[in-house]
């Protein structure tokens, strides 16, 4: 693991997984609904097919290291990158966005192929496996609106997709409390530091990682055993 973490970050990384680590009582994606398991939410009902070669996915839900990671999973995406979206270029640098005065959100831009994954499917994991959609401005052991839950639809289509499975889950009552996900227009998305990229594939046993975000990869596998893959697509090359 060749990662230099400048040493602010790692302390605070430092001690948000030795608190997650205290205060766990089980592993599990979806840490506000133990009675909610991804089988229970159904895939979008509104889900054209998609014959382009390729498509672009842009979501924020909470810390990218996880979202990225679970996303590295799933069969068909071509690439996950880590970032910042919702603000300006100027203010596109981990320490400025974590101090929740920017507009960004820390986000994943996913590249994917829609004949092998679809847009619907790729929402469906989010909001079962990457994400819990009814945590406004945080997950898990983090929070601000940097850490907020947010949609950015990058087409028309998109947008109609997206939308429907909202109002869909919505209408459904599956979860225990309101949907707070936004929707909102795709912006500039800005790549994270290097060091960011990749961190749950390269770090599985870090605490955050491990009481966090490798429960939703294993949901991943579990509930979605024809989407996962066990050879993650990596944003940087292997060192």
């Amino acid at each position: 693991m060749n990662f230099s973490f400048p040493p602010r970050q790692l302390l605070r990384w430092s001690l948000i997984g030795a608190v997650a680590v205290a205060g766990a009582t089980g592993l599990r994606g979806i840490s506000a609904h133990a009675d909610v398991t991804p089988a229970a939410i159904p895939a979008p009902a509104y889900n054209p097919p998609d014959h382009q070669a390729s498509e672009t996915a842009i979501l924020s839900g909470g810390c990218f290291w996880g979202v990225q990671g679970v996303y590295e999973h799933v069969k068909g995406v071509q690439h996950v990158y880590a970032g910042y979206t919702g603000g300006a270029a100027s203010t596109a640098l981990y320490e400025v966005v974590s101090t929740g005065t920017t507009g960004h959100a820390e986000s994943v831009q996913i590249t994917f192929d829609p004949k092998v994954i679809s847009y619907g499917q790729i929402l469906q994991i989010y909001m079962s496996a990457a994400t819990d959609p009814t945590e406004l401005n945080y997950q898990g052991p983090d929070s601000g609106t940097q850490y907020r839950s947010e949609i950015w639809y990058t087409s028309p289509v998109q947008q109609k997709i997206a939308a429907a499975y909202l109002a869909q889950l919505t209408a459904a009552h599956v979860f225990g409390a309101p949907i707070v996900v936004k929707l909102a227009p795709a912006m500039p998305f800005y790549h994270a530091e290097n060091y960011h990229q990749d961190f749950l594939v390269r770090n599985p046993d870090y605490p955050y990682i491990a009481v966090n975000d490798i429960p939703k990869v294993q949901n991943l596998q579990q509930f979605y055993p024809s989407l996962y893959t066990a050879n993650p697509v990596l944003a940087l090359p292997s060192s």
